[in-house]
């Protein structure tokens, strides 16, 4: 394989041999893209993070972040420097999908071996199964509040509950999840265009409701003025940095996710150029804009309602005008699937066929995860904003923290960015490991997970609170740091004493 760069492209030869087409690593989903297929410049890369920032999640994020008792400016910067912090794992990851044109679970095979690249790929697929449902449970739900206001029998109170919800819910749940599926089975390039629609589509209906609110409430009310509860003389007074920390830690877990499976994206970019700056520029900015547009909105409510409402399509249903309601959620409904499509599926897909690219496909494997998210019953994850953010947020930042640390030390510590891209396609080459396992990389994984065990069953009161140690509760607070930095450092370490490993 030629090793010889284009300036242009920044990628060395991407093709691969007649031989390696016919391994059972291979297939047309997972294969690199040539370079006649990278076309995403700048643009692109913006788009799809302006795209999939702007959603209900991230309008309804700061909630949680205020609930704790922080003020509207803490809750903002919080998002921010988050988002500020997330984007560098995102960019340096995206290099080798630029790079080699390959998806994630591809990229993994490098560091964790031929099979055992299916540990953090099903790892990420799972959460993102998480996140499937419950981006689609909320279309489902915006769906059932517009049918409520032409049919208001439908949402009336007393109605039998099926699994924690009424059957006219769990009946638009589901019609909302068919939408999904159809879009997976037409494949990539309608993701794409979806993606473009939206992101004008929702920032200019996010300006619309902050437009909309000012002019009700006279100004945007109560919350942005109100103290942060960590003030002196608050109810929270000096605990500031006890709430704010796990609070980071949540909100680099909200794109944890993307940060790992980036090269899914960014194995169409045009140059490395063209992913750096389309994604720096896309993703924090708007991630602070669209979740000051929930706070602003939220606030208003309260002074035109009588009571604080965080949910969007609860303030939609307030219109009176038929038409303004239907178009609303028509593009609340339109955004909410571009995103659930490009975040949540698009990754999955991929990690489920590679379990066995010669059966499963990109199609089969976004039909899997829709069904888990099914089964996953999103409208539990979601019921409680605290543990929102301490259970699913910062729980699942624990798992995929590691993989992001021992990815990025593989390949620009050790490998500096040279991959043998043939050899990741082939069992019997240097990245077989032991029996396609790396040992060095699950134990780096293992290691990286277990200090923030303690703290997670804690969280989750499988364990009490006074029999664990307080310094392994506080430790889960850091959980993503915690485990990016353990795994980054732990897996060069065990890799150079046991550099004899590749060649087994």
């Amino acid at each position: 394989m030629s090793k010889s760069k284009s300036a242009t492209h920044d990628a060395p030869d991407v093709e691969v041999s007649i031989e390696i087409e016919q391994s059972t690593l291979y297939n047309k989903d997972l294969a690199p893209v040539p370079r006649t297929r990278r076309t995403w410049r700048v643009g692109s890369f913006a788009a799809l993070w302006i795209s999939m920032s702007a959603c209900i999640p991230t309008y309804m994020l700061a909630s949680s972040l205020i609930g704790g008792g922080m003020n509207w400016s803490q809750a903002i910067l919080t998002i921010f420097l988050g988002n500020l912090i997330v984007v560098v794992p995102m960019i340096l990851n995206a290099h080798a999908g630029t790079r080699y044109g390959i998806p994630f679970p591809v990229f993994c095979r490098a560091a964790f071996g031929t099979r055992g690249a299916n540990v953090p790929a099903l790892m990420r697929a799972f959460v993102a199964c998480g996140w499937f449902g419950i981006q689609t449970w909320i279309g489902g739900a915006a769906i059932y509040k517009i049918l409520g206001v032409f049919f208001p029998a439908l949402t009336a109170p007393g109605a039998p509950a099926f699994l924690g919800i009424t059957l006219a819910e769990f009946i638009c749940f589901l019609f909302f999840w068919s939408i999904n599926m159809f879009v997976v089975y037409k494949g990539i390039e309608s993701i794409r265009l979806l993606l473009n629609i939206k992101a004008p589509l929702l920032i200019a209906l996010g300006l619309l409701l902050l437009a909309w609110a000012y002019r009700n409430a006279g100004g945007f009310g109560p919350i942005l003025a109100q103290p942060s509860a960590f003030d002196p003389g608050q109810p929270k007074a000096g605990q500031f940095w006890s709430f704010f920390v796990p609070g980071l830690t949540g909100m680099i877990g909200f794109w944890a996710t993307l940060s790992l499976n980036i090269p899914d994206f960014s194995r169409y970019a045009r140059s490395q150029r063209d992913q750096i700056i389309g994604q720096a520029l896309g993703l924090p900015l708007t991630m602070a804009l669209y979740s000051f547009i929930g706070v602003a909105v939220t606030s208003a409510t309260t002074i035109i309602y009588g009571k604080t409402i965080w949910d969007p399509v609860e303030v939609l249903t307030k219109f009176t005008n038929p038409v303004v309601l239907v178009v609303a959620m028509f593009a609340l409904c339109l955004a909410t699937l571009a995103t659930n499509i490009a975040a949540n599926v698009v990754s999955p897909a991929n990690d489920f066929a590679h379990l066995a690219p010669h059966r499963i496909s990109f199609r089969t494997g976004g039909l899997i995860t829709g069904i888990i998210g099914v089964l996953m019953m999103p409208w539990k994850l979601v019921a409680d904003p605290s543990g929102y953010i301490f259970t699913w947020l910062i729980g699942y930042s624990a798992l995929l923290g590691p993989i992001g640390g021992i990815m990025i030390a593989d390949y620009f510590v050790l490998r500096r960015r040279r991959l043998n891209l043939n050899a990741l396609y082939q069992h019997d080459s240097e990245h077989c490991y032991t029996k396609g396992f790396s040992i060095v990389a699950l134990v780096s994984l293992l290691a990286a997970i277990l200090p923030n065990l303690p703290g997670f069953l804690v969280t989750v009161k499988v364990l009490d609170g006074g029999s664990v140690p307080a310094f392994f509760v506080t430790l889960y607070s850091y959980a993503w740091f915690v485990g990016f930095g353990i795994a980054f450092c732990l897996y060069i370490a065990l890799r150079k004493i046991n550099s004899g490993e590749r060649s087994r």
